[in-house]
């Protein structure tokens, strides 16, 4: 019964031994795993440091970038108001023109009539002088 006793706590540290090798062996491979697992986390952390500092120059470039437009949309409208203030005076000036020419044309309609009275007045007088001159000229 000793023996067997003997007999069973060998195979029992055999099998121990062999536990132990194996789970050694499994340690060594999960502890490769867990330092490539850490490199790969740093190579990570490296690149998230590099995406997150280019991501920070982009929304620096982009916010100068719409201050810049900002500020060329302010001057734009500034010159559209010009423009639009220039067409206002073109507008005020062409109804001031077409006022003028309102008036000329109605004050020349009003004086036409003086003036074809003063015409026909001339021609009857340049006749009247031409009639004298003729008349001397037969005496």
């Amino acid at each position: 019964m000793i023996l067997i006793l003997y007999l069973s706590a060998a195979i029992f540290a055999v099998a121990f031994a062999i536990l132990v090798v194996y789970l050694a062996k499994t340690l060594k491979s999960l502890r490769k795993t867990l330092d490539h697992v850490a490199h790969t986390l740093s190579s990570l952390e490296k690149q998230v440091e590099g995406i997150t500092r280019e991501t920070t120059d982009l929304l620096h470039k982009t916010n100068k970038l719409a201050d810049d437009i900002h500020q060329k949309a302010e001057k734009l409208n500034n010159v559209v108001n010009a423009v639009q203030n220039v067409g206002h005076s073109i507008q005020q000036f062409h109804e001031s023109v077409q006022k003028v020419s309102s008036t000329v044309s109605s004050q020349m309609k009003e004086k036409q009539n003086k003036v074809s009275q003063a015409i026909q007045w001339g021609n009857t007088l340049i006749e009247i002088l031409e009639r004298a001159k003729h008349w001397k000229q037969r005496k």
